[in-house]
């Protein structure tokens, strides 16, 4: 079965893994908040056997790709995919994560999806755990990339509720809920990786 694939998941899935190998712990269970089509849950989950890999995503859809995926991968520490939505936190399928993983949704997702991840990272992980973002965003006193202007007018057109983020709205929020920033990396094509400690 060919299962659909996303050409930037493929580009960035090295530099992203270098950061995780830094930031994740060495073992327990990593949370993947909107998972999708769940080829970076197995390219890590395969790249970092003493971790279980929870994927998880809202839509039916991808689901289904999720744990095809899976199946194909073969993995023992890739688990079965769960239905989980951001914005509803007290919804989540999972009481504990050791690290909680989210690429690619701030930004493409209503400002709510956002304020239930952090409820939720607050909730479920431990002192100490990681909440790790990547994606683009907007940094006071940085120039904002013209690729991603475009990019963020384009995410507006199909949803006026989506776009970049302002990094310092983000970071207030997680303060709000007890998660400090901690890591900021400069990452390929304009994006940032963030890690945020309960």
């Amino acid at each position: 079965m060919i299962l659909p694939a996303s050409p930037s998941s493929a580009r960035n899935r090295e530099p992203l893994l270098a950061v995780l190998r830094r930031w994740l712990p060495a073992s327990g269970t990593v949370l993947e908040v909107a998972s999708g089509l769940g080829e970076h849950a197995a390219w890590f989950a395969e790249a970092l056997p003493g971790i279980t890999w929870q994927p998880t995503d809202r839509n039916e859809e991808a689901l289904d790709i999720l744990r095809a995926r899976r199946d194909q991968a073969g993995l023992a520490n890739l688990a079965p995919p769960l239905v989980l939505n951001a914005a509803e936190p007290d919804g989540w399928p999972l009481d504990r994560a050791d690290a909680i993983v989210c690429i690619n949704m701030v930004h493409i997702s209503p400002w709510a999806a956002t304020q239930g991840l952090m409820v939720g990272a607050a909730r479920v992980l431990p002192v100490g755990g990681a909440l790790i973002l990547y994606g683009p965003y907007i940094e006071d006193g940085v120039e904002t990339a013209a690729s991603n202007l475009a990019f963020d007018a384009d995410l507006k057109r199909r949803d006026p509720a989506w776009g970049l983020r302002d990094l310092a709205d983000v970071a207030a929020l997680a303060a709000e809920h007890g998660l400090t920033l901690a890591g900021r990396v400069a990452m390929p094509a304009n994006n940032l990786c963030l890690l945020f400690r309960r």
